[in-house]
């Protein structure tokens, strides 16, 4: 502020960043991407997490994440620099704590 104007502010009490309360997954961002993209995803329990990359068929085409992570909120890089245009799914498995999150979304590649 040039002017000298200013103004504090008081809170009422501390801010808190606690662990997310659900599952989820985002779309990957930029969609459709050339060649890298960005996916979002929230673990609210400790555990193992995978995430692999299929093409169209079915077909496994790189794993992306598989090990143990705590409980927080993530993103992971998803480069596909050596794979072909076109359409392809991604899927999250996290598994922890008695409770367990599966969900599949598309992405499209262009180069």
């Amino acid at each position: 502020d040039y002017n000298g104007n200013f103004e504090y502010f008081s809170l009422e009490s501390d801010v808190s960043i606690n662990p997310p309360g659900n599952f989820e997954m985002s779309q990957n961002y930029p969609n459709p991407s050339n060649p890298k993209s960005k996916i979002n995803f929230e673990i609210p329990v400790n555990g193992k997490v995978t995430i692999k990359v299929y093409d169209i068929t079915g077909r496994e085409v790189i794993t992306l994440l598989d090990e143990t992570r705590e409980a927080d909120y993530y993103t992971i890089e998803f480069d596909g620099t050596d794979l072909a245009s076109g359409a392809y799914f991604y899927r999250i498995i996290s598994e922890g704590e008695g409770k367990s999150f599966t969900k599949t979304l598309k992405m499209i590649l262009v180069k």
